[in-house]
């Protein structure tokens, strides 16, 4: 049996190497398709929507991590190695940073080009703002914004549940992270509805997304970027968010970028005002989206460095 962190180092291999192929349907695909086909017969059979939302929590959070226990189980029991192929998978399809980098770079290069219909196209990829109307400052904002935060939900955060727990571990992550994308909306329809699904998001990600903000500083050292000004702004702006966990990244890669984020944003048409984080020190131009997109590469690795060193010494004294 391959030992669970050489299983993850190798998920993240196939990560790298391959992204998630769209011809490949993805596990999440199928997580926010069981999501919505049982979110009218729960609003319908409990009226309480908040009550409603949370038994939305446990059905799909419960019944996808037990589908994969059952998965990984039966692999085992047809073959020790068909198991560990299996594991790997699954650890592979909670991954994606990749993903994340090919789409910050289908953003970067029409931009770089003065392509700015095409950016704004691709950057709406990536956000669920409204795009039609962006100059390339703020195509930047939105792409600079998506891939800090998404830093954390597709590649730090999943890959710390992974070594804490294994591939159930990053797959109820991935279900939860997955809910909170559907449901996790202050609106009118889901501000009840969808209430258990962000506060247990907010949980899942209490520490990854501050640990992911520490990171920041020796990465942006790496890379020759202000370590200094992403402490600042960090402490500073760590709080301007509507998430709590979200502006902790996003104000550190700020810092580290000498940009300000936040600001308007625009939602079905219906302007959002968010606080700033940051200072203007520079302008918001393309070369910022490749910034993030190598502090991501390094933020990931430096995670993986401590979280699968963590798990090796686990393995290793157990082992003794």
């Amino acid at each position: 049996m391959i030992p669970l962190y050489l299983q993850i180092l190798l998920a993240i291999l196939l990560d790298l190497l391959l992204g998630d192929p769209r011809w490949l349907p993805h596990p999440v695909q199928g997580i926010g398709w069981l999501a919505k086909r049982l979110e009218t017969p729960l609003r319908r059979l409990i009226t309480n929507q908040k009550l409603a939302g949370v038994m939305m929590v446990c059905l799909v959070v419960g019944g996808t991590t037990s589908a994969a226990l059952a998965l990984l189980q039966v692999s085992r029991l047809i073959h020790p190695l068909a198991g560990d192929l299996v594991t790997i998978l699954v650890l592979y399809s909670c991954l994606a940073t990749r993903s994340l980098y090919d789409h910050a770079l289908a953003v970067y290069r029409p931009l770089l080009a003065g392509d700015l219909l095409t950016a704004r196209q691709r950057v709406g990829w990536l956000v669920g703002r409204d795009t039609d109307g962006l100059d390339e400052a703020e195509v930047t904002r939105a792409a600079v914004e998506s891939v800090a935060e998404n830093t954390v939900d597709g590649c730090t955060a999943p890959l710390i549940y992974a070594c804490l727990a294994g591939p159930l571990g990053a797959v109820a992550y991935k279900a939860i992270s997955t809910l909170d994308s559907t449901f996790g909306y202050k609106n009118e329809r889901y501000l009840q509805f969808g209430w258990a699904s962000a506060r247990l998001d907010d949980l899942a990600n209490l520490l990854p997304a501050r640990l992911t903000a520490l990171l920041v500083l020796p990465a942006a050292l790496l890379l020759g970027l202000d370590a200094g000004n992403a402490w600042r702004i960090f402490r500073r702006d760590r709080h301007n968010h509507p998430s709590p966990n979200g502006g902790q990244i996003e104000s550190a890669v700020a810092g580290a970028l000498q940009v300000r984020l936040g600001g308007i944003n625009s939602y079905f048409g219906q302007p959002s005002r968010r606080p700033f984080m940051g200072e203007p020190l520079q302008p918001l131009t393309a070369k910022h989206i490749l910034q993030a997109g190598r502090l991501m590469w390094l933020l990931y690795g430096l995670t993986a460095l401590i979280a699968v060193g963590c798990r090796y010494l686990v393995s290793f004294f157990i082992s003794i």
